[in-house]
């Protein structure tokens, strides 16, 4: 008798598995070479097979996943659409005048000809934190410009603050010792 389950157990576990790469034939989740994260891993697709699908992660691994894995979580596709949208917070001292600060930030994005006119970039105040004004700086780019107008819009960022003199705060702690007599 257990032998019996046991062997009804690995064809239900062959039918979830044929089943699962068969749903992604028909549904199309994600095809070879668009960048996803899903069962537990990120990367570009690969290979896609009936049983798993395989992905290069960033750094040049190679994951192998189940697709009873993929097609029984969330599946976050980042090369689906044509657009995605770069969000960056921006963090400012309180002392310095917001009006300069959106006025630089809406330079530097529009001088960057990566970053689409439509729809517009977004640039406001997102929350009075605790040591910073934080700016909410979202524009809208080609998905294969992400990463560069990403990493070049926070480094011009800083460069900019600094010839503005606008401040980039940092968590900072006031320690009092007392000396006991």
């Amino acid at each position: 008798m257990d032998t019996i389950i046991a062997k009804l157990q690995e064809v239900v576990t062959l039918y979830g598995l044929f089943a699962a790469g068969f749903l992604m034939i028909i549904f199309h989740p994600f095809k070879v070479g668009h960048y996803i994260e899903a069962g537990g891993a990120a990367g570009v697709v690969e290979e896609m097979g009936v049983f798993t699908t395989q992905l290069k992660t960033p750094d040049n691994k190679t994951v192998i996943i189940p697709n009873a894995k993929l097609m029984g979580d969330n599946i976050t596709n980042y090369s689906a659409k044509d657009t995605r949208r770069v969000d960056l917070t921006i963090g400012v001292g309180y002392t310095d005048d917001l009006r300069k600060v959106k006025k630089v930030l809406g330079d530097i994005l529009a001088k960057d000809s990566r970053i689409l006119k439509e729809p517009p970039p977004t640039i406001a105040v997102k929350k009075l934190a605790d040591s910073s004004v934080n700016f909410a700086v979202r524009g809208w780019v080609k998905t294969q410009d992400y990463w560069d107008v990403y990493f070049a819009t926070t480094e011009e960022v800083k460069n900019r603050f600094d010839t503005e003199g606008i401040s980039i705060p940092f968590p900072q702690h006031d320690e009092h010792l007392y000396e006991q007599k």
